[in-house]
């Protein structure tokens, strides 16, 4: 089958194709029989393009009545790593904003897919420079802090991090400022962990528990993506993006248990597992976004698994001190599509990982970080936050990867959250 003409129906499929049967078929074209409830149709949808991803075709065209949501859920699922592209929109007035979409989806899934030989610290720096260029063009300003000097200059984090790899980690500082003011103020800041391959340090990982690690920098996909999308939609202010890069290996030079480290702000940090790495390099973007004066702090990180054992692998888990904002994200995660799910945070979580050392433990010294590890990194993230963290949310990316495919989503990066994060940014007033 080269090219497959697809429609939708509210009607029962004929009787042939099975009872409850969400798809049938005739010559060169197939159409999805879907219900009433809107929500119960987006799964419907995607659970239809796995099945037709599957069948050789080159093109699918969408035909007949569709909304934009039906078409975005069929895209997100069909598309897959081998097969990226091959869905013709509907020629109607959401093709231009489907288009912006799906340019920062393939972005964000093909920076997070591909090997980790392939995508390290410098790479991942250079590649989200080059396309928030080609969108941003001379608004886009960038900046990269590696090896040593990040040493110097105090992002202890990051430097400690990814001091095992040959491969000098960085924090990059990218500034889209479409006014062009130096004294333009800073709406906004995004924070990534841009992990490129995680072999959990010296607390090291499993081969099984390894392979798909170079995941890890999915955060820094994310907003990435995220902001491209935002720009692309007609953001106008000014937003900072500051990406955390290393890989978490193992030489003679690499962070041990028991170090203590000491950030800008004071914090002393002892180490207790070498594989609670990203609230680590997470903690010197935080810093950096604060200094930035942004009044909006966005972090998004493939940072724990207790997070996908609380909410599944269909959620992303956020977390906030400032309620009203967390409220806020929620409802536009509602919107776009993409659910998200909130996970417990106060103040007193900063208390959670004691140490007799050091102000705080980057973990527990139990498996997972022990009950609560979720809220537990998130009350770590929050001690390099101002104002008590006001303005401030963190996506826990617990839905951003799939080790195989599932009956809705393809094997590798989703995509969600780079819309929720894209229309937070477009709302800042």
């Amino acid at each position: 089958m080269a090219h497959l003409t697809l429609k939708l129906s509210s009607q029962p499929a004929p009787s042939q194709w099975g009872a409850n049967a969400i798809l049938s078929f005739t010559d060169n074209s197939a159409t999805i029989h879907i219900g009433e409830d809107q929500s119960s149709n987006l799964r419907i949808i995607k659970k239809a393009a796995r099945s037709l991803e599957g069948l050789g075709n080159k093109e699918v065209q969408l035909e007949g009545e569709w909304d934009i949501e039906q078409q975005w859920a069929f895209a997100c699922s069909y598309s897959s790593v081998k097969k990226p592209e091959g869905i013709l929109w509907l020629d109607n007035n959401d093709k231009a904003e489907l288009d912006k979409r799906f340019k920062a989806l393939l972005f964000t899934r093909d920076i997070i897919n591909r090997a980790p030989d392939d995508i390290h610290p410098q790479s991942l720096a250079s590649e989200v420079i080059n396309w928030l260029s080609q969108i941003g063009g001379e608004a886009i300003s960038s900046k990269v802090i590696s090896g040593d000097d990040l040493q110097k200059q105090g992002w202890t984090g990051i430097y400690n991090v990814g001091k095992g790899s040959d491969r000098p980690p960085l924090l990059l500082e990218l500034d889209f400022n479409p006014s062009g003011k130096d004294d333009e103020p800073v709406s906004a800041a995004l924070v990534g962990k841009g992990i490129t391959f995680d072999s959990g340090g010296y607390s090291i990982k499993s081969s099984e528990g390894m392979l798909t690690m170079k995941c890890d920098m999915g955060g820094a996909a994310t907003v990435a993506g995220a902001l491209g999308l935002a720009m692309m939609q007609g953001l106008d202010k000014r937003v900072k993006l500051f990406l955390c890069c290393a890989e978490n290996l193992i030489n003679g030079n690499a962070y041990k248990l028991g170090d203590i480290l000491t950030y800008k702000n004071g914090t002393t940090v002892e180490i207790v597992n070498t594989d609670a790495e990203g609230r680590l390099v997470l903690a010197d973007g935080l810093l950096a976004a604060c200094a930035s004066g942004a009044p909006l702090i966005i972090d998004a990180a493939t940072l724990t698994g207790a997070a996908m054992v609380a909410v599944g692998g269909d959620y992303n888990a956020l977390f906030a001190l400032d309620k009203e904002l967390l409220q806020k994200v929620l409802k536009i995660a509602e919107q776009e599509n993409e659910p998200a799910w909130p996970l417990p945070l106060e103040l007193w979580h900063q208390e959670n990982c004691p140490s007799a050392y050091a102000d705080t433990a980057n973990s527990r010294a139990q498996k997972g970080g022990g009950a609560g590890g979720a809220s537990n990194a998130a009350g770590f993230l929050s001690r390099f936050v101002a104002n008590q963290g006001k303005g401030w949310v963190h996506f826990d990316l617990a839905s951003a990867f799939n080790n195989s495919a599932t009956s809705y989503l393809p094997a590798g990066a989703t995509g969600l959250g780079i819309r929720t994060i894209a229309s937070t940014l477009l709302s800042v007033e």
